[in-house]
């Protein structure tokens, strides 16, 4: 009886998935998990002879074929020629015995670019053309189901059709050949379901569009539709007769929870296909979520009745050692990196993704534009058409994608705009992206890169503006430099959809012709937020802070009267702020000799979430201790209604002159003075400093406990102005000694005084009049002996006048690196750069510790010489003479696009003028150099007599 049970049981499902798609790959899944395949490649590497292949990939990142650059005709001129080896695939496979009887396809997610499929030496059909979608043969009669199948794939990495080579692969980035996505079977029953459309409005209107083939006899469709909890929500039987090519199915849910970025609820539809007796003959299941699009001409874009902005970046389907193949981890990191910055879509350029990548977009909550390829040239509408059947079916339920793209600037036939909404039953709004004006569409101006002002303008014209495209990020300009004042600017306006910046990740390809070494070609691709591997640059965490739905006004120091209300700000769409959590905590900085960074959280609490309505104001009231001002900074973080942080921000308490207060100590031991006709040298504790009589620069220093004589010297000097010394004086003031130089010019004065803890103090007062990119002095010290930066300031990334966002005050360490942005090898956070509101900062070198400190705020430490928009004339924006310098102000940076810099940055808004400067600004440095006493234990070693190595 049990056996009996248990044959019925396998029965039992096994019908039930015959009554479904079933899927079996020939491939692998993805980048990740791949199957080897028989490979011949016609030229380049390893061509001549049969190999092996792992599928999906590209095959250049196999060891196959050449390299090109979609940009190289442009480079290399009429008479260059892109290189057009073919791969020929081969496989053998069987067919379950159980499919006997059942249609079945073969079906490809992408192959660049012209693939012909044979099975058993029969073309399954006409060669396919078009890189990027999934296309499929009927291959049931070519099919053997009791002996191997022979699967033989040739792909040509050029296009016979020029106009898909316009479009797919003259363009700005890297082009490969090969089968790139999975490969797989598919069976079903002759009578079943080719697809369904889904249009789930925000008000419960349901209606699903149901292609059935092969029906012999009447029969109904029954939809039945769940909920996350797989809670049946309605069912409903709607008649299907033979003779229909497709059916209407329609019915209300009431009060269905709605499908938005903040709020991404899926349901499922079960969709059966019955004869009239009511025997299941096919079933399948489709995602959808519950929203509704509109494009309100001359006001904005609304989804669910609400405006929205897109806080978006462009995204490529890339991964250094895979290209264009990609593994699900790869899609993942991406979505939740996305979801990190804060943002809410993405434009998936220029081609459509990897449907994994949307299936997350679905989830996650990111709003899609999901493109066809053109990037500057476009596809005939005999090479076309085809093409946007498959990107539509394929995709056209996926209640992320709010709009599809025709092609990107210049790249769009305007002859295919009405095949989108053909295969589209929810007829969503089709764009042109474009970099010129006058190529609006649908009411929607999409015009790329327009500056601060142009945008402005815009935006007070009749079209609502959504730069599909903006704010380059090459190099380390664009992306979030200057972002501030433009989001800001699109966030007040009515007529703004919000933009997306030009692009996610820098797109430099692990060459395996060139021994792994990563790729950008040269200054092509190297225009990523993020590293080719994902690596935080710079502009990633001023984006985090710009685009964060929750904006608190809170400043890097906190009142001296903080009263625990802050001033907030929802920018949600959907969301009250008591969806949203509110965690403080008062915390103490880790100090300059200890073995951490960061902080220690002292006490901590939660916050009542306040009551305030989508893109409303009100306050948040933390209720601190009696004893707040005892620690060191107060802490908020603000978390959104799935637990994930939203941001993090820091305020400090103490001033910097308390934070000071245990680290540069006052003996009131004797100091000394020893002057010459050219040079004071004075003394305190282990510590000497010799200044110059006549230039008031100092020479040299000496700590009696190290061995070597730290090479920092010849400074103060005025990174803008001029300054001459006057007169000198050395005195006695207590017990520190004191050399006090006066001057002509922009400096008024500089007085040193050494403590006999060592300690070195610098007054100083200048004047500097005008506009400029910054202001104070520098000091020389050779960067080839650096090690290692540790500071209290801003960080983790250096920052730039218009990109000040992203950088809590918190203790920061950054190890010596010469990054290049963009460019390999790459290390991140830069080492070189602009850190602000610094208290301290340790220099480790090979000559041992240069420690740095000041009592005032808003001091900005200078570290070295380095590039951030590279030129062949000179970098921008420059930098200030000497290697280490101390300011009251830093300059903007600009943008780049390809060898076009855009130096005068005042085009992208306020925040990225000149500093404009008048009257006279006074400052107090500490100084110690060499490594302070901290402990009275002995050394635990014997030191070598001598020791010559520098």
């Amino acid at each position: 009886m049990r056996c009996s049970l248990i044959i019925f049981f396998f029965a039992a499902i096994q019908h039930s998935f015959a009554q479904q798609k079933q899927i079996q790959y020939l491939s692998g899944i993805d980048a990740k998990r791949t199957v080897q395949w028989d490979f011949f490649c016609t030229a380049g590497r390893n061509s001549g002879e049969w190999k092996k292949i792992q599928v999906p990939s590209c095959w250049e990142q196999q060891g196959f074929g050449n390299y090109n650059y979609g940009r190289d005709y442009k480079t290399n001129g009429k008479n260059a020629r892109f290189y057009d080896e073919q791969g020929m695939y081969k496989y053998q496979f069987q067919v379950p015995a159980t499919w006997k009887g059942k249609n079945i396809n073969i079906v490809f997610d992408g192959s660049m670019t012209d693939t012909e499929v044979k099975i058993n030496g029969k073309a399954a059909g006409e060669i396919h053309r078009g890189a990027f979608y999934r296309f499929k043969y009927d291959i049931t009669s070519l099919l053997f189901f009791d002996k191997p199948n022979t699967l033989e794939v040739t792909v040509s990495k050029m296009s016979s059709d020029a106009g898909v080579n316009n479009a797919e692969r003259l363009a700005d980035y890297w082009v490969f050949g090969g089968i790139f996505r999975p490969v797989f079977l598919e069976a079903t029953p002759k009578q079943y379901i080719d697809y369904v459309g889904i249009n789930a409005k925000h008000d419960g209107k349901f209606a699903m569009q149901v292609w059935a083939k092969g029906l012999t006899q009447n029969g109904f469709v029954i939809t039945t539709i769940t909920d996350a909890n797989k809670k049946i929500i309605t069912t409903v039987k709607t008649p299907v007769s033979k003779t229909d090519d497709n059916i209407i199915v329609n019915t209300q849910v009431r009060d269905p929870k709605q499908w938005t970025s903040e709020t991404p609820n899926l349901y499922n539809a079960n969709v059966v296909l019955q004869d009239a007796a009511g025997k299941k003959i096919y079933e399948l299941n489709e995602r959808f979520g519950f929203r509704t699009i509109e494009v309100r001409y001359g006001q904005g874009v609304y989804i669910n009745n609400t405006q929205v902005k897109f806080k978006g970046v462009n995204r490529h389907c890339f991964w250094p050692e895979t290209g264009r193949s990609l593994s699900k981890e790869n899609e993942l990191q991406d979505a939740l990196l996305l979801k990190e910055m804060n943002m809410n879509a993405v434009r998936c350029s220029h081609y459509p993704p990897d449907k994994y990548f949307l299936q997350l977009c679905d989830s996650l909550g990111i709003y899609v534009l999901n493109e066809l390829a053109g990037w500057q040239k476009f596809y005939s509408t005999k090479a076309g058409e085809p093409l946007v059947k498959e990107l539509v079916l394929r995709d056209l339920n996926h209640p992320s994608i709010i709009f599809w793209d025709n092609g990107n600037e210049g790249g769009t036939n305007k002859e295919l705009d009405d095949d989108f909404v053909k295969w589209d039953f929810q007829k969503r709004p089709v764009l042109h992206p474009h970099h010129r004006p006058g190529n609006q569409f649908n009411g929607i101006d999409c015009n790329h890169y327009e500056d601060y002002y142009s945008t402005q303008k815009i935006l007070n014209d009749s079209l609502i503006y959504m730069p599909t495209e903006f704010l380059h990020a090459q190099d380390d300009g664009g992306g979030g430099a200057a972002m501030e004042d433009f989001w800001e600017l699109h966030w007040r306006s009515k007529k703004s959809a919000g933009g997306f910046i030009w692009v996610m990740a820098d797109e430099a390809i692990m060459r395996t012709d060139l021994n792994n070494a990563l790729d950008a070609n040269g200054l092509n691709a190297n225009d990523g937020i993020l590293g080719p591997h994902r690596e935080k640059e710079g502009s990633f965490y001023a984006l985090r802070d710009i685009f964060s739905s929750i904006k608190l006004s809170l400043s890097d120091q906190l009142s001296g009267n903080f009263n625990g209300e802050i001033g907030i700000e929802n920018r949600f769409h959907f969301l009250n702020t008591n969806q949203c959590k509110f965690y403080w905590a008062l915390v103490d900085y880790s100090k300059p000799f200890d073995r951490f960074d960061g902080y220690v959280v002292k006490q901590k609490g939660i916050a009542v979430s306040p009551n305030i309505s989508p893109v409303q104001k009100g306050i948040l009231k933390i209720d601190l201790p009696a004893d707040h001002k005892n620690y060191d900074a107060l802490v908020i973080v603000a978390k959104d209604n799935f637990g994930k942080d939203i941001y993090k921000w820091v305020s400090k308490i103490k001033t910097n002159s308390s934070l000071l207060q245990n680290f540069v100590t006052v003996k009131n031991d004797s100091t000394s003075l020893k002057e010459t006709d050219t040079v004071y040298a004075i003394t305190g504790g282990e510590v000497s400093v010799v200044l110059d009589k006549k230039t008031g620069n100092l020479v040299t220093t000496k700590n009696t406990a190290n061995d070597y004589v730290l090479s920092f010297n010849n400074g103060p000097v005025l990174v803008k102005g001029n300054a001459a010394v006057v007169s000198s004086k050395a005195y006695k003031e207590e017990n520190n000694q004191v050399v006090e130089f006066t001057y002509s010019g922009n400096m008024k004065y500089v007085k040193w005084k050494i403590n006999a803890s060592g300690w070195v103090t610098m007054n100083y007062e200048y004047s500097i009049e005008g506009d400029q990119p910054f202001a104070g002095i520098s000091f020389n010290y050779p960067e080839n002996y650096v090690l290692s930066s540790r500071w209290l300031g801003k960080g983790p990334a250096r920052q730039w006048k218009n990109r000040i966002a992203g950088t809590p005050i918190n203790v920061w360490q950054n190890i010596y690196n010469n990054t290049h942005t963009g460019y390999s090898l790459v290390v991140y956070p830069e080492f070189k750069g602009y850190y602000g509101e610094v208290s301290w900062m340790e220099l480790s070198t090979v000559q041992g510790k240069l420690y740095i400190a000041s009592p005032d705020e808003g001091l900005f430490v200078r570290l070295f010489d380095f590039y951030a928009l590279s030129d062949a004339i000179k970098p921008h924006p420059e930098v200030p003479a000497g290697n280490i310098s101390f300011l009251d102000c830093i300059p903007p940076i600009g943008t780049k696009l390809a060898v076009g810099l855009t130096t005068n940055t005042k085009v992208y808004g306020p925040q990225s003028e000149l500093n404009h400067l008048s009257g006279s600004k006074k400052r107090t440095l500490y100084f110690y150099f060499g490594m302070p006493k901290t402990t009275a234990s002995k050394e635990q070693y014997t030191r070598p007599v001598v020791d010559d190595v520098f």
